[in-house]
């Protein structure tokens, strides 16, 4: 009795001094415990998607991939797995498992791990309080005193749901939404029960566990969850039989992005981080709504990649990159003029049409050799590095990254003229070996049959900009190529010359000065004396050709640069750049001089459509916008866009509720913009009568491709084509094409010999309706596809009068002399025609007026 009061005792002492010690340890590590009371409003880090309008996903941002979902939502043989795995007593200890954790000190005492020692709840403390995972007793300590708070201010569903969205799971996977989509591309409800046992396996070594680095590791581990299931009763024996031989099917699966749009994606990021910050916007778990529609959005960048090709197959083969095995070997030839000996290359030699190269095809490597080289060539899209393996007179076999094979036929090569200059090609190979040999590193990509074809990367770059006339939305937009080889967005921060672009403006000036559509203008040469600079401004059309008396409709639509400036001068230059100025153009991009009628000003593709906008929706200044609304993680909405909004019904109204959404300013009339717009509607269908020959094209004809009758349009060529323009509209769509190089000084050139080659494509002298309409043309089918042919209502205060072609005055025949014009009621001509009379001709060459303006403004 004695000796057992004296156990009694002594175990007492222990549990007192073990209770005091405890305490002293609590008061020792108190002040570095955190709070656990945040948890009760935790927000898990979740990264920024971004959507289409129609629910497409565009982009993700955010290191962390992370899906959060309420426990009801995970599979509950998921969550079997992991409570089997990681903590078979989750629902029974208080957040610490005494007999785990005696078992983890015992281990610890003899020198083994024996494991157990952490408990789900510890495992919560650790992860969202950032507790070391290095083993120390004082980290111990602290989780067993964070688990015990949790344990008193959370219910143990409320403690699981943290945990399986937390945990990390590898391959930047947290939680077991982002494991169950980063490893089987799924959702959770979807998973095998051999797929959740490898992701309940993960948390004890996720980088040496996982399934797609270690996948014979990731087997045995998931031997074990299903193991430890089987013991719980969670699963049957022959259910864990037959899950433990199943295949690992596990591959790494990115974001799920049904709409990429990188352009678009780091628009969006720009200004979520200007809002919110980068780290808030990056783990906010905002959902961003774009106001971009994914179709048209994807057939505008195809729209453009295919455009630029295309100008690329006019202008040339540039040549292989590199041969990976012998080099041509090189000849030494006489010189035919002076007889010594010359050192030339092959490259030379193909240039100049001489000697051929030779190579050793015993020195061709093998296919390991060339997936091994092919491995760090970047593809573009549908633009695919390869390696010309062997070739025959008229094809070439071709290694492709992924290590098959394919063959280039003569169609897929027959384009690749020798490219000289921007200007210059050679003549059109008559053989493979003209072009390429075994060994060339090349590019292919897909035609429009889906057969392969030689290709390269293009050199000029392009933008499209497209977007509702009626309260900004942009539904497309595209900066370039491809963004990852130039984040530069040509679309929002290009400036360039809008050449003939700037017409509409300026007519639309002209209009609200005194001039008709039926106005007759001297197209004749301008020779004009620039005695500040000591030289003659002789601005000229392109073509160089001059037709007289024209009248103002066909000048626009036939581009008359000579007519352009005549304008400005009897509208005046001060009324025309106050005029421009409307339309939201910056006066510093907009020069004080005469060559504004042709095109110097210098505006973004972006700038450019908005201010087109105004005459598809009939005389209002909308703003363009990108972001339609924020959700957060919650899917509460953070914001909700309030564009600008054409309303013409609503401008008798004294007093209006702008809480839906505020009213676009009106700019010009309703009238002007009518009329503007018909006469851009020329530029594709032109006018005249083919039977009496007497029929004539606008600029921008090629359009009529989309044969729909409600398109307007304009193109624009600067100088020497170093800037090429389309910008057309229906009025429920407007959209601008740019392409040039990003040296403004390079012109895009022109070519020749090349009809013959390939049919359907163009020759001559690259300008808008050569290298921008096409784009367009291609964007608009499928942007167009869903929207109705719907022309443009007649505001009131027009009328409509026949007019003689040639005069603009009233006419007396009913035949293909004249035609019916638009005209602003008071405007319109009140004199006939005679046999004897001649058009009333705006000669408009009086400079006194247009130089007095610019040495007032210098």
């Amino acid at each position: 009795m004695t000796l057992l009061k004296k156990f009694i005792i002594f175990g007492l002492i222990c549990i007192l001094l073990g209770s005091f010690g405890l305490l002293g340890m609590y008061f020792y590590v108190k002040n570095e415990l955190p709070s656990v009371e945040v948890l009760k409003e935790v927000r898990l880090q979740t990264p920024m998607k971004v959507y289409s309008k129609d629910g497409q996903l565009i982009s993700q941002f955010g290191e962390k991939r992370r899906i959060p979902l309420a426990l009801d939502d995970i599979p509950q043989q998921l969550i079997n797995a992991f409570l089997a795995t990681e903590d078979s007593r989750f629902y029974e200890h208080p957040g610490i498992d005494i007999v785990g954790l005696m078992r983890a000190v015992f281990g610890e005492v003899i020198g083994q791990n024996k494991g157990g020692g952490s408990t789900i709840t510890m495992q919560v403390a650790r992860n969202y309080f950032d507790l070391t995972r290095a083993r120390s007793y004082i980290r111990k300590l602290k989780e067993i005193f964070i688990s015990l708070h949790i344990e008193q201010i959370l219910t143990k569903d409320e403690i699981l749901t943290l945990y399986l969205n937390k945990i990390p799971l590898g391959h930047r996977s947290f939680g077991v939404g982002a494991a169950a989509q980063v490893y089987y591309g799924k959702d959770v409800s979807e998973l095998t029960l051999a797929q959740m046992a490898i992701i309940a396996g993960l948390p004890k070594a996720p980088s040496t566990l996982n399934p797609i680095s270690r996948p014979e590791r990731a087997k045995n581990r998931r031997a074990v969850v299903l193991g430890r299931m089987l013991e719980m009763g969670f699963i049957t024996k022959q259910t864990y039989q037959a899950t433990k031989e199943a295949p690992i099917t596990a591959k790494r699966h990115g974001a799920q992005i049904t709409a990429p749009a990188p352009y678009v994606a780091e628009m969006v990021r720009r200004e979520m981080v200007d809002r919110f910050g980068a780290e808030e916007a990056y783990t906010g778990g905002y959902q961003v709504y774009t106001t971009i529609i994914a179709k048209n959005q994807i057939a505008a960048q195809q729209a453009i990649i295919n455009n630029l090709h295309d100008y690329d197959i006019r202008h040339g083969y540039r040549g292989v990159e590199k041969y990976l095995w012998q080099e041509p070997i090189m000849t030494v030839a006489p010189d035919s003029n002076t007889g010594s000996l010359q050192i030339s290359t092959p490259e030379e030699q193909v240039a100049n049409a001489a000697l051929e190269p030779r190579r050793d095809d015993s020195m061709a490597w093998d296919a390991d050799a060339i997936a091994n080289a092919l491995k760090y060539k970047k593809s573009y899209g549908d633009l695919q590095p390869a390696v010309v393996t062997s070739i025959t007179e008229k094809t070439a076999y071709i290694q492709l990254k992924d290590g098959s094979y394919d063959v280039l036929d003569w169609q897929g090569m027959a384009w690749a003229r020798p490219y000289i200059n921007d200007s210059t090609q050679g003549e059109a190979p008559t053989r493979t070996s003209d072009i390429i040999e075994p060994g060339a590193l090349i590019y292919v990509k897909p035609n429009s049959e889906g057969r392969l074809q030689l290709s390269q990367l293009p050199k000029p770059s392009s933008a499209l900009v497209s977007l509702s006339p009626q309260n900004g939305a942009i539904e497309a937009i595209v900066g370039g190529y491809n963004f990852y080889l130039s984040e530069y967005n040509r679309a929002t921060q290009a400036k360039r010359q809008v050449g003939s672009n700037i017409k509409p403006f300026l007519y639309s000036a002209a209009l609200d000065n005194g001039y008709t559509l039926a106005s007759v203008i001297n197209d004749a040469p301008i020779n004009k004396w620039d005695k500040r600079q000591g030289v003659a401004w002789r601005p000229k059309n392109s073509p160089p050709v001059y037709d007289g008396p024209t009248r103002v409709r066909r000048a626009l639509a036939q581009s008359k640069n000579v007519v352009a400036v005549r304008l400005l001068r009897g509208t005046g230059l001060n009324q025309v750049t106050d005029h421009l100025i409307k339309f939201g153009f910056a006066p510093d991009d907009l020069p004080f001089n005469e060559s504004l009628a042709l095109g110097s000003a210098a505006l973004t593709p972006l700038e450019l459509a908005t201010g087109i906008a105004t005459f598809a929706n009939g005389g209002f200044l909308i703003e363009p916008y990108l972001i339609e609304r924020i959700e957060d993680s919650f899917n509460q909405p953070v914001y909700q866009a309030k564009p600008l909004t054409v309303c013409p019904e609503c401008e008798t109204y004294e007093e209006l509720d702008d809480s839906q959404f505020p009213l676009a300013p009106r700019i010009i009339s309703a009238e002007n913009a009518f009329l503007i717009a018909q006469a851009m509607e020329s530029t594709i269908w032109g006018g005249g009568s083919w039977k009496y020959k007497t029929a004539w094209m606008g600029t921008g004809w090629r359009a009529q491709a989309l044969k729909r009758k409600d398109i307007s349009g304009k193109t624009g060529t600067t100088n020497d084509a170093k800037d090429t323009w389309f910008s057309g509209f229906t009025p429920g769509l407007v959209t601008t094409v740019w392409t040039g190089y990003d040296d403004p000084n390079r012109s895009l050139g022109r070519t020749s010999n090349f009809k013959h080659v390939i049919d359907d494509q163009i020759v001559g002298g690259e300008a808008g309706a050569t290298a921008a309409l096409p784009a367009w043309i291609e964007y608009m089918k499928t942007a167009l596809a869903d929207l109705p042919e719907r022309t443009i209502d007649i505001p009131k205060g027009i009328m409509s009068v026949r007019v003689d072609l040639k005069t603009g005055l009233l006419a007396t025949k009913n035949d293909y002399t004249s035609r019916f014009e638009f005209f602003m009621q008071g405007t319109e001509p009140t004199q006939y025609v005679t046999d004897d009379r001649a058009p009333i001709v705006f000669d408009l060459d009086d400079e006194a007026k247009v130089e007095e303006e610019q040495e007032l403004f210098y």
